[in-house]
C-alpha cells in the first residue's frame, strides 16, 4: 500500500491524518528537503531520500517497496494532487497492476498564504510559473484567461536564479488586463517563519520574488482591509430602508426622478464634479463591501458611502438602469429583492472598473 502523504507547508501545519499515515508506514520516501522537516516521525522508519528532479525515481520506490509487502509513505510538501507527488505516482503507476494507493491531502499552498493575508480568496486560478516541463506559451495562455475571467490567481514556482521569463511575462499580461490597483499578497517562507507583504500590481518588485515566494493577485472586488486582503463572497446585510431612500424610490418608480448631475441641488455636488445624480440614494446601500470605497464605522454598525463615487459615474448608471426595472418594482423590493441587487451591483462593478 502506498500512502502519497502531503505535509503542508510546515510541520506544524499537517494534518492528523497525515501524522498518523507517517506513524503507521514501515518505509518513507521523499526529497530530503521535506523529509528534514518531519524526522521525528521517521526515526524508526526506512528513510529513503531523493532530490530534486528525482520525482518519478521517487514514485518507482514506493511502487517496488508497496510491492514488497511495506506500508509506504510518499512524502510531499503541500497538497501531494497540487503540484505534487500524486500525479507523478499515477502516472507511472499505468506500467503496474494491483498497486493500491490512497492520496492523504494536505494544505496546499494556495490556502495557507490565503489564511495569512487574509481572506483574499474567491473563485480562483492556481498557476505554477515553472517552464521546466510546461511551454511559455502555455502559461501565458492560463495567464490571460485567468485574468481576464477576474479570477483570484495565486502563482506557484514564479521565480529562480535561472527561470525569470515567466513572471516577466505574467507580469505583463496582468498589467495589460487588470488595474494597476489591484491588491497582491506575497508570502515568502523561511527559517524565522513566514514574511507576508501586501502590495499592488503597480508597485510589485518583481525582484523580491523567488521560488520560496507564493503571491495571490486579487480580483476587481479584492480590497485592503486593516492590512489584510478581503474578497467580498457577497452577503447582505440586514437593514431598513430610511425614510428618505423611500421617499426617493417612490419618485423613482412613478418616473419623477432625476438624470444626471442635479445641479438645482443645494448640495451639489457632494462627491466630486461633476457626478451623476440619478442614484442620490444607492439602491444597493448598505453593500457592506469596500472594494469601490465604502466602509464600516467601526462600533457604530453603520456603513459609510462618504469614500464611494462609483455609483455616480455615467457608466455605472448606465449599467444599472439597463437591469434595475426587472429587479425594482416597488419600495418594497430594496429589502425583499436585495440578493438580486447585489448580484446586479458585483455586475456592473464588474463591467465599469
Amino acid at each position: 500500500m502506498i500512502y502519497v502523504v502531503g505535509i503542508g507547508p510546515r510541520r506544524d501545519d499537517m494534518t492528523i491524518r497525515a501524522f498518523k499515515v507517517l506513524q503507521d508506514a514501515d518505509v518513507v520516501v521523499g526529497y530530503g528537503g521535506y523529509l528534514r522537516q518531519i524526522r521525528d516521525l521517521t526515526e524508526d522508519k526506512e528513510v529513503i531520500a531523493r532530490g530534486m528532479g528525482q520525482e518519478v525515481e521517487r514514485a518507482e520506490l514506493a511502487i517496488f517497496h508497496s510491492r514488497q509487502g511495506k506500508k509506504v509513505a510518499l512524502v510531499s510538501s503541500g497538497d501531494p494532487g497540487v503540484y505534487g507527488m500524486a500525479n507523478v505516482l499515477y502516472q507511472v503507476l499505468g506500467k503496474y497492476e494491483d498497486v493500491k494507493v490512497e492520496v492523504v491531502p494536505g494544505v496546499t499552498a494556495a490556502t495557507y498564504t490565503s489564511a495569512l493575508l487574509g481572506a483574499p480568496l474567491h473563485d480562483f486560478a492556481v498557476i505554477s510559473l515553472s517552464d521546466i516541463l510546461t511551454p511559455l506559451s502555455e502559461i501565458k495562455r492560463k495567464v490571460k484567461k485567468a485574468a481576464e475571467a477576474d479570477l483570484i490567481i495565486v502563482f506557484y514556482n514564479p521565480r529562480s536564479k535561472r527561470r525569470k521569463i515567466p513572471l516577466k511575462e505574467a507580469y505583463q499580461i496582468l498589467k495589460e488586463v487588470r488595474k494597476a490597483t489591484t491588491l497582491v499578497g506575497m508570502v515568502k517562507t523561511g527559517d524565522d517563519g513566514p514574511e507576508v507583504t501586501v502590495t499592488t500590481l503597480e508597485d510589485l518588485s518583481l525582484e523580491n520574488v523567488d521560488m520560496s515566494t507564493t503571491l495571490l493577485v486579487g480580483n476587481t472586488f479584492t480590497y485592503l482591509q486593516d492590512g489584510k486582503m478581503v474578497t467580498p463572497r457577497g452577503y447582505l446585510s440586514p437593514h431598513t430602508t430610511h425614510p428618505l431612500a423611500s421617499d426617493f424610490y417612490e419618485k423613482y418608480l412613478a418616473g419623477e426622478g432625476v438624470e444626471g448631475p442635479n445641479l438645482s441641488c443645494e448640495y451639489y455636488p457632494c462627491h466630486q464634479h461633476p457626478q451623476n445624480c440619478t442614484f442620490c440614494y444607492c439602491p444597493f446601500y448598505p453593500c457592506g463591501d469596500s472594494s469601490t470605497g465604502g466602509h464600516w464605522i467601526k462600533e457604530k454598525q453603520v456603513w459609510s458611502c462618504e469614500g464611494c463615487q462609483w455609483i455616480h459615474q455615467d457608466d455605472v448608471v448606465q449599467c444599472i438602469r439597463a437591469k434595475l426595472d426587472q429587479i425594482l418594482h416597488n419600495i418594497g423590493d430594496l429589502e425583499d429583492r436585495k440578493k438580486e441587487l447585489l448580484k446586479l451591483r458585483r455586475e456592473c462593478v464588474f463591467s465599469t472598473r
